[in-house]
Formats: C-alpha cells, sequence, structure tokens
C-alpha cells in the first residue's frame, strides 16, 4: 500500500484528506495538536496504518528531527500534501500587525519549503512520488486587505510550478490545487477567535467544504500514472473571483 504524507492534518483540508485517502493508503498525519493527531489516528486505524508526527512546520528543526525519526519502513512516502497554512489577520498592510505578516511567510512559505526539502530526497531515491501543494485563488489575484497573505499563496503557486520544471525528468508529479471560499476554521483563525466575524464569511451563500477539496485531491494523486494535474482551481458555484460573490 502507498504511503501519503499530510501535514496540517488536525482538521480542515488537512483532515478531510486524511480521511478521504484512508481506503487507499497508509497516512503520516501531521500537525502541531497531538490530541488531535491521536483523536483522528483512532478513527481511521480500522482503515489503515497510521503514524503522527507532531511539529510545527515553520521550526526547521522540528521538522528534520520529525521526518528522521519515521521508522525506515514508513520512509517510502509516495504522496506529499503540503496542506498546512494559515492567515493571520485581515487589514491594509500599513496596519497590519508585522507578527502577523511574518507568520504568514513562515508558514505558508518557509514551511513548505522544509517539509518539501524533508521528504523530497526520500522520492527521489525511488524516482517516483507526487507532491501536492495548497495555494489559493489569493495567489492567483491580489486582493485589498491580504497584500501578505496573496504573497505568500502566490509564493506557493510559483513553487508549485517550478517544481515541476525541476522534477521532469525524475518520474515526480507536482500538482497545485487552489481553493476559493472553503468553510473552514481558515476564518476563525484569521479573526484570531472572533467567530462572528468569522461567520460572516459564509452568508448568504453555500460555500465549498473541506471535504469538496478533498475529493479533488483524491483525484488528482489517484489519476492514471501517465497523468499529471498540474494546477486546479476550485470555486462554490456563488464565488467567480477572491472577492466576488452571489450573496442572497
Amino acid at each position: 500500500m502507498k504511503t501519503a504524507f499530510i501535514t496540517g492534518a488536525t482538521s480542515g483540508i488537512g483532515k478531510a484528506t486524511a480521511i478521504a485517502l484512508a481506503n487507499n493508503y497508509r497516512l503520516i498525519l501531521c500537525g502541531r495538536r497531538s490530541d488531535k493527531l491521536e483523536e483522528l489516528k483512532r478513527e481511521l486505524s480500522s482503515q489503515t496504518e497510521v503514524q503522527t508526527l507532531t511539529f510545527d512546520v515553520s521550526d526547521k528543526r522540528q521538522v528534520n528531527e520529525a521526518i528522521q525519526s519515521l521508522p525506515k519502513e514508513w520512509q517510502k512516502i509516495d504522496v506529499l500534501i503540503n496542506n498546512a497554512g494559515n492567515a493571520h489577520g485581515l487589514s491594509t498592510f500599513q496596519d497590519a500587525e508585522l507578527d502577523d505578516l511574518e507568520a504568514m511567510i513562515d508558514i505558508n512559505v518557509k514551511g513548505l519549503i522544509y517539509v518539501t526539502k524533508a521528504i523530497l530526497p526520500l522520492m527521489l531515491l525511488g524516482q517516483s512520488g507526487h507532491i501536492i501543494n495548497l495555494s489559493s485563488i489569493a495567489g492567483k489575484e491580489t486582493y485589498q486587505n491580504g497584500t501578505v497573505y496573496c504573497a505568500s499563496k502566490s509564493a506557493v503557486e510559483s513553487i508549485s510550478k517550478g517544481l515541476r520544471l525541476d522534477l521532469v525528468n525524475t518520474g515526480i508529479k507536482v500538482t497545485n490545487v487552489a481553493p476559493g471560499a472553503v468553510e473552514t476554521e481558515f476564518s476563525l483563525i484569521r479573526f484570531k477567535g472572533d467567530k462572528d466575524r468569522a461567520s460572516k464569511v459564509y452568508e448568504g451563500y453555500t460555500p465549498l467544504l473541506a471535504e469538496d477539496i478533498a475529493h479533488a485531491i483524491a483525484y488528482a494523486v489517484n489519476a492514471p500514472e501517465h497523468v499529471q494535474i498540474a494546477d486546479m482551481t476550485i470555486f462554490p458555484k456563488a464565488q467567480a473571483g477572491p472577492t466576488v460573490f452571489n450573496k442572497k
């Protein structure tokens, strides 16, 4: 059975992807909340083998130590899903907190780089594998009050394209997945726990669910060996752009 390595697996798209892949893949579930990882492991252990790793993707030492701690029989990783990412705040660049801006670069960009650099040598040994990077519509179109978040996701888009070019002769596929509005903990984290403000983001229309993106990821990783899904942009029906919605 193939092995999938999923970051940010404690909730949202990461958790939904783990559930979607559990029937066909062994899973390495990664995140910062060990209790949530163990809970998901218990839920999925009747379907597949599960390993958990607790680390912060923005901490290079933690990333390397966690991945190096994997038992040898778990080091053949077939699918890497770089899902971990965050938005912090929604304000103009001049009003934004510098800590928030740094956190988005550290997690969304540097975290993806750290994890990919640690996993890629294991894939190159077998000259096969599949890297899935979660960007966003924010990586394709910049919107007001999202300058650095959009910049971080634009970097993910560029990294995905560059990896695909660099790895073309290695047998490793690279897929970029760019969701629109998905109702997860995303807005709750962006608004620092303000539930009322977070809920208003999804009022007046039906947003995507984490499961919708998980199904798209499953489609990409289960495509025939000769098929590489390069890029997927996924909106709810009521969305036409980063900030353009048909709200009732």
